[in-house]
């Protein structure tokens, strides 16, 4: 069994990219600037935005953050995201989700400028993703398969079943696993709160990717030997022995899953850590297709 490391593998992106920016600033040439915008006082949202900021910072990319009390309209959100559309300064942004419940949040997914859209949620980069064409891709999903690139699994004929249907993670995850190349080329499952008989169709699969956010959902007789298992699931649950008062748990039933399993993610350090890795690394690709404009 090999541990698919997500923590080793974003500091081995960002040191790449660090790398890259370092190249820039020789040739006195303008380094990618990320903005994100948060509404509001959430806390793992402000965690979340506080570790792209940090990130940032050590790969020597330019950062802005926008924080907007928890009373804003949507005009006035949809007002800082213009202002950021018309910024030539800024390569890509972000808006952190959830937002409040007075804004739509399909409106502001889709006032967000395609060519600045490095979360890869806006409409037209997810079409663009499911016609095979050079896009932004949503960075959990990106960050899935860098690992099963960088670890060399196999994926090309083998049977990927997918637990959950989000626009973010399992829906982008159904249609890369199944595009032509590599990580790619599987069989894919799709599955759901609706599909019945969920464990006979995960105990067939090659590759389970489950983004669910039910702790220790997927045990042991559901998966068969020697599969590929990717844990998207973070969810904190009570842990009176924690001096936080939580731990964080993924999908997956880890400590007896992992005994038959021939590649798996933990949680926390597996595709976690990633996905700010390739949020760092769509903002490299905007920046380089700023330039070619």
């Amino acid at each position: 069994m090999t541990i698919l490391d997500g923590k080793k593998t974003s500091d081995d992106i960002k040191n790449e990219i660090a790398a890259e920016v370092k190249k820039m600033k020789d040739k006195g040439e303008k380094v990618p600037h990320l903005a994100a915008i948060i509404v509001g006082n959430d806390g793992a949202s402000l965690t979340y935005v506080g570790s792209k900021v940090k990130a940032c910072e050590r790969v020597g990319f330019e950062s802005t953050l926008i924080q907007m009390s928890n009373t804003a309209s949507e005009i006035e959100l949809l007002d800082k995201i213009y202002e950021l559309n018309e910024n030539p300064n800024i390569d890509g942004y972000i808006v952190q989700l959830p937002l409040p419940p007075q804004i739509d949040t399909q409106k502001v997914l889709l006032a967000v400028n395609p060519d600045k859209d490095v979360d890869g949620f806006h409409p037209t980069n997810f079409g663009k993703m499911a016609l095979d064409m050079s896009t932004f891709i949503p960075a959990t999903p990106f960050g899935i398969l860098e690992l099963l690139e960088r670890y060399g699994v196999e994926t090309k004929g083998k049977h990927t079943v997918v637990i959950g249907r989000s626009h973010i993670v399992g829906r982008p995850m159904s249609i890369l696993m199944g595009r032509k190349g590599f990580p790619g080329n599987s069989t894919v499952t799709l599955t759901h709160s609706h599909t019945k008989n969920i464990t006979q169709i995960t105990s067939q699969a090659d590759i389970i990717i489950s983004a669910l956010g039910v702790p220790n959902f997927l045990k042991a007789e559901m998966v068969k030997d020697d599969a590929v298992v990717i844990d998207v699931g973070i969810t904190r649950v009570a842990d009176e022995s924690s001096p936080r008062g939580y731990k964080i748990t993924g999908d997956v039933d880890f400590d007896n899953v992992s005994k038959k399993a021939s590649f798996i993610t933990p949680v926390p350090g597996g595709v976690g850590p990633m996905t700010i890795a390739m949020l760092l690394k769509n903002t490299l690709l905007a920046r380089e297709r700023h330039r070619m404009q």
